[in-house]
């Protein structure tokens, strides 16, 4: 079975890889010193600091392996040669809701760095796969279990070198 290919931005593949580079080199040794030192507490049935430290440690670890995974199939999109005629993997849009007047920015990204707080929206979420491919000026209608709603597309540009 083919593994999804995780689609990122060239600015996400650098941010996933010092994360990798920082869990392998410091958090693991971090780690490793406080199990360490709890162990020389003595009793390890009734130490938390302990029981703790292993937890961190199967969570980095797990961390560690779902990134090594991502970046093991990953596709990266040159932001720089996004093509801003209609919406892709890349841009930043700014779209307007139809029906509140509201405008509203997104960068569309792969399903691995979305971050709705930042405004990066999945190329999979349904507001992102509804804008895919859509041109300035045209109405994108998104299909929610509350309804439709309807958004103008008002600009495409490039998504460089923005958190």
């Amino acid at each position: 079975m083919d593994e999804k290919k995780h689609t990122l931005t060239y600015q996400g593949l650098k941010k996933f890889e010092a994360e990798l580079e920082y869990l392998k080199v410091e958090k693991r040794q971090e780690i490793a010193q406080k199990i360490k030192e709890a162990r020389a507490q003595g009793d390890l049935s009734e130490n938390a600091e302990y029981d703790a430290a292993k937890d961190e440690q199967r969570d980095i670890e797990a961390r560690i392996e779902e990134l090594e995974k991502i970046l093991k199939n990953v596709e990266v999109i040159d932001e720089d040669e996004v093509n801003t005629e209609s919406i892709s993997i890349g841009c930043k849009v700014r779209i307007k809701d139809m029906e509140f007047k509201e405008e509203m920015e997104y960068k569309i990204v792969g399903s691995s760095e979305a971050n709705s707080l930042k405004g990066k929206i999945s190329n999979e979420s349904p507001v992102g796969k509804a804008l895919i491919g859509h041109k300035k000026g045209e109405t994108v209608v998104v299909e929610t279990p509350g309804g439709a709603i309807k958004y103008k597309v008002l600009s495409i540009e490039k998504a460089t070198g923005e958190e």
